[in-house]
């Protein structure tokens, strides 16, 4: 299975390059990995079979261990339902795809970039779907189901230059992700419930107990887990989404929504249905939504004028029987509902692959302008004819089968016994009549010659007779299913042999002999049958009358406007609440913030109990003289009218800081406090470019309010930290630190391991804020404008130009006479020895003061340096690469450190260490938490480089591009002066 798996993931991988070398032709080249994987998990099939009769086949398990403290185990199973659902889904994935080869146009070697990308989604739909069968740990099969939803977004949005293709996509998404999100809360409610994470733990006869099944969690979690199932196989109130996903390309179609994605929630009800079939709420909670779903999808079917929106609907109504009779929870409703599963997946993918191939060589699905389309191409009439009697319930096709096991099965259900079951049979029966006036309705639309009084003209239509033949790579396929439903329809056992294997797990007591067979006698579902199909047909003899009572807009409403509605909603509500939450002042945010930090603490403080306060103010003479120095430099920068004066004042405070950590023994603390507070003071220099030198000498209202916030804030910080200090009664978790680095991190510096390694987590959600941050202040600066790196400088230099070039910056060279020449030198000096100090302090962290972040503060504050010695130019000659690629590659190694564990078995960031000899070198201690350090060290790199780019370089831009104005300005008005000076003198030559 994890083989299989791999295969259909690399196949999918390797997609584009087979579409761009081959084209179209490509497609059944794909295909070929699809049908290797269809016939293994075929013979699994026929195994279960055989097994019925003989030694029973074992079911092939694979379970690898991960995470298992949070029950994420990979757990894969092939039993009989999985080795049935999936030789389907791979079945009609590989005639699909062989279809896909004939349905598109082969554009230029150019352009195949949108047709290999389709081809890919396709592969790794069928990958994912294939994932969601066999995986039998819930959490497993979520994670596929999400990616399903997924790729159905990327497939439904295939021609996304179109609207309504983005607008089904969005849709898609939406809707069935909010049930996937529903069934995940209901998975989590049902594992922690009953214990089970496995669905064969979960559903595995006398598992659960009639006390737990009627458990009101129990009974909250499966309505979830059925919130989910719905959603996916487009039942009401959630079915409007599938007629829109129509804008994909009909292969999309013809697989996804006939075979793949739809019959995810029905895959799912049946490997519940045995279990919780025998509880009220999972009756209630299907049962009369797929009848309504059933009913309304064939009613809507009759109305629609596109071809593949009459399918649509059709599915939607199928489906909604196809839930119904799997809901029921009976060994004969089982085999009926996975009959019909199999019947529909046949008649459906043929019908939409004909629907297909009419678009593309007619140019219209529009069965107003479709006319003697059956007379031009009877092979076309006779596929479509045999699925759409298939569909409609005809013997002796396989939907006539399945549809009688199907009346037979709710007509005998002992959970149905009573007026329910009558209720229910109606339904179908209402379901199913409207199934065949539909069915015949898209016959007589797509291939019927019409009158002279149609729309089309009547007799054979221009589209019709200009068509082209479809290719037998479209055609082919669509035998293969309309004959395999006419074998089968003769030969029922051999999918009653199919599906009997996980009736026998799922039902080992039920005494049931129910089978799937052509002819069964005179029964009452013999003559429903009859009855549903003269009915039908008087419905299609009746279509005007028919068409008459549809109502031009829904009675109760149209579900995709109440879709729109519900987001227009949302989309209002929000803006009230950010209106009212986020008033764009940010004094008045930053107040709140902090008004709620005062409140709180010193809130629970007087409410609650309080100990003792044991306050020591410093230890020694010197930590008492930092203090001091912290306090004056404070009070200093609240006197400061020079904005930058302020900020020296309050750099002081930060740097005095530094020196209190060092005096009580945290000299990796001091080395970062310092090297933030230096790149700080950076930053706020490049902003105070565009503000005004000196503040206002006198304090306003507002001012005077912000200085008493500031004091109250202060006050509850030492207030709070004082009883937090005194409220300690065990010995802090700080004493053991050191050795758990020592022993678990591999290290003797307790504040790098405890960044890197134990709780690394943290750090890892940390980079990720900062790379956002990064990403922010950058769009803020260049708001519309694209990020690029400025130009390097490419002056031609002669050979006594080039001897001094560590001498000069490039920034020299654009802006002479700007740049002071001792800091240019100084620069030269200081740069390598800097990144060679930023470098040990990033190899030397994991024992010594230093570490990731410490050296890549010491190489920004380099890169800094040479930015203020030579401006933009010389910091493009520094970093020429792209910023988005140096945070990019800080994330990407810091989420290597973090997954590649997990590929072996281990933990998420579990650490190892190597120890080598090297020779001239000595011992090398290497550890796997450096990979993250590296990411840390890039992250910090690029971010300060993104801040010098955009408040440095893109300021510094903006100034050139004033000034160059200022000086243009000048240069006009003083040509200007001297023209009308000229003109005076001459005007003075004139008269004299």
């Amino acid at each position: 299975m994890t083989v299989l798996l791999c295969l259909l993931i690399a196949t999918a991988a390797l997609a584009p390059w087979t579409i761009s070398r081959l084209g179209r032709h490509g497609f059944p080249l794909l295909a070929v990995p699809l049908a290797a994987g269809a016939v293994w998990t075929g013979s699994h099939l026929v195994r279960h079979a055989l097994g019925e009769s003989g030694a029973a086949h074992p079911t092939p398990v694979e379970h690898y261990e991960w995470m298992p403290a949070v029950h994420l185990d990979i757990v894969l199973r092939l039993g009989p339902l999985e080795s049935l659902f999936g030789t389907l889904v791979l079945t009609v994935g590989v005639l699909v795809l062989v279809y896909c080869g004939g349905y598109f146009h082969d554009p230029p070697a150019g352009q195949r970039r949108r047709l290999g990308s389709f081809a890919a989604q396709m592969v790794l739909f069928a990958a994912a779907m294939y994932g969601l069968v066999v995986a039998d740990n819930m959490l497993l099969m979520y994670v596929f189901w999400e990616i399903t939803s997924v790729l159905s977004f990327l497939l439904v949005g295939y021609y996304a230059e179109r609207a309504s293709s983005r607008r089904s996509a969005g849709q898609a998404l939406l809707v069935t992700t909010m049930g996937g999100l529903a069934m995940l809360v209901g998975i989590v409610l049902m594992g922690h419930t009953t214990g089970h994470w496995e669905f064969s733990a979960l559903t595995e006869p006398g598992a659960l107990t009639l006390e737990q099944l009627h458990t009101p969690a129990i009974a909250v979690a499966v309505v979830l887990l059925v919130v989910g199932a719905l959603t996916k196989s487009a039942i009401a109130p959630f079915h409007f989404w599938l007629p829109g996903a129509m804008a994909a390309p009909t292969p999309v179609s013809a697989f996804l929504h006939s075979a793949a994605m739809v019959k995810a929630g029905v895959f799912l009800v049946a490997r519940l249905s045995p279990t919780f079939g025998a509880t009220d709420t999972w009756h209630l909670a299907i049962i009369p939504l797929g009848l309504v779903t059933m009913v309304m999808g064939g009613w809507m079917a009759l109305r629609q004028k596109d071809l593949k929106l009459v399918l649509a609907y059709g599915t939607v109504s199928q489906l909604g029987f196809i839930i119904t009779v799997t809901s029921i929870g009976t060994r004969a409703a089982m085999l009926a509902a996975l009959a019909l599963t199999l019947g529909h997946a046949m008649f459906k993918a043929t019908l939409f692959m004909i629907v297909g191939a009419i678009d593309h060589t007619t140019g219209t699905r529009d069965v107003r302008q479709l006319s003697g389309l059956g007379e031009r191409r009877p092979q076309m009439f006779i596929i479509a004819g045999l699925a759409a009697a298939s569909m409609a319930g005809v013997p002796p096709l396989f939907g006539f089968v399945a549809k009688e096991a199907a009346l037979e099965a709710v007509l005998d259900a002992e959970p149905l016994r009573g007026m329910p079951g009558v209720f229910t049979a109606i339904g179908l029966v209402v379901g199913s009549i409207l199934t065949v006036a539909y069915s015949l309705y898209l016959m007589h639309a797509a291939f019927a010659t019409k009158p002279s009084s149609h729309a089309s003209g009547g007799g054979v239509s221009q589209p019709v007779a200009d068509m082209q033949p479809p290719s037998r790579l479209m055609l082919a396929p669509a035998w293969i299913l309309a004959g395999a439903g006419v074998v089968t329809g003769l030969a029922p056992k051999l999918y009653d042999a199919a599906i009997t294997p996980y009736l026998s797990q799922a039902f080992p007591d039920s005494g049931d002999d129910s089978y799937l067979a052509l002819w069964h006698g005179f029964t009452v579902p013999l003559l429903l049958t009859g009855v549903i199909l003269l009915t039908g047909l008087i419905l299609h003899w009746q279509r005007k009358l028919v068409r008459e009572l549809q109502f031009e807009q829904p009675a109760l409403g149209d579900a995709d406007d109440a879709y729109d509605w519900v987001l227009d909603m949302a989309r209002r509500l929000s803006l009230r609440v950010t209106a009212a939450t986020q008033r764009g002042s940010l004094p008045l945010t930053e107040a709140t913030i902090l008004g709620v930090f005062i409140l709180l603490p010193i809130a629970a403080l007087v409410m609650g109990g309080r100990n003792e306060l044991r306050m020591e103010l410093w230890g020694t003479a010197p930590q008492g003289a930092a203090a001091l120095l912290i306090i004056i430099a404070a009070l200093a920068a609240t006197r400061m009218r020079n904005r930058l004066s302020g900020v020296i004042m309050v750099g002081v405070t930060g740097y005095g800081l530094a020196l209190v950590f060092a005096l009580y023994g945290a000299p990796d603390l001091a080395l970062t406090q310092v090297l933030v507070e230096t790149i700080t003071m950076v930053v706020f220099v490049l902003v105070l470019r565009t503000l005004p030198a000196k503040t206002t000498n006198r304090p306003t209202g507002l001012e005077r309010a912000r200085a008493w916030l500031a004091v109250a804030v202060g006050a509850t910080a030492a207030v709070v930290g004082a009883f937090a200090m005194a409220a300690r009664s065990s010995d802090p978790i700080s004493e053991a630190i050191p050795q758990i680095a020592l022993d678990e991190g591999h290290g003797a510096n307790a504040v790098n391991v405890l960044l890197v390694d134990i709780r690394a987590w943290d750090t890892f959600g940390e980079i990720s804020v900062l790379v956002i941050v990064a990403v922010g202040i950058a769009s803020l600066v260049f708001r519309t404008h694209t990020v690029h790196n400025l130009p390097r400088v490419t002056t031609r230099r002669t050979r006594r130009e080039r001897n001094p070039r560590w001498l000069t910056t490039s920034g020299s060279k654009v802006d002479a006479g700007r740049r002071p020449l001792m800091v240019v030198v100084s620069t030269r000096f200081l740069f390598p020895s800097m990144m060679a100090l930023s470098l040990y302090l990033f190899f030397a962290g994991h024992n010594a003061p230093g570490g990731g972040f410490a050296g890549g503060l010491v190489a920004s504050l380099a890169i800094t340096l040479r930015y203020l010695a030579g401006g933009r130019y010389e910091l493009a000659e520094t970093i020429p690469w792209s910023t988005d690629k140096i945070l990019g590659s800080g994330l990407a190694f810091a989420s290597l450190a973090v997954f590649w564990p997990m590929i072996i078995g281990w933990p998420p960031l579990a650490s190892a260490v190597v120890d080598l000899e090297l020779p001239l070198i000595g011992e090398l201690h290497l550890v796997s938490p450096l990979l993250f350090d590296l990411g840390v060290y890039l992250i910090v790199i690029g971010t300060v480089t993104y801040i010098l780019r955009s408040l440095g370089g893109r300021i510094d831009v903006e100034t050139d591009r004033r000034a160059e104005r200022a000086r243009s300005r000048r240069v006009t008005l003083t040509k200007l002066g001297r023209t009308r000076q000229f003109r005076y003198k001459s005007g003075k030559e004139a008269a004299k």
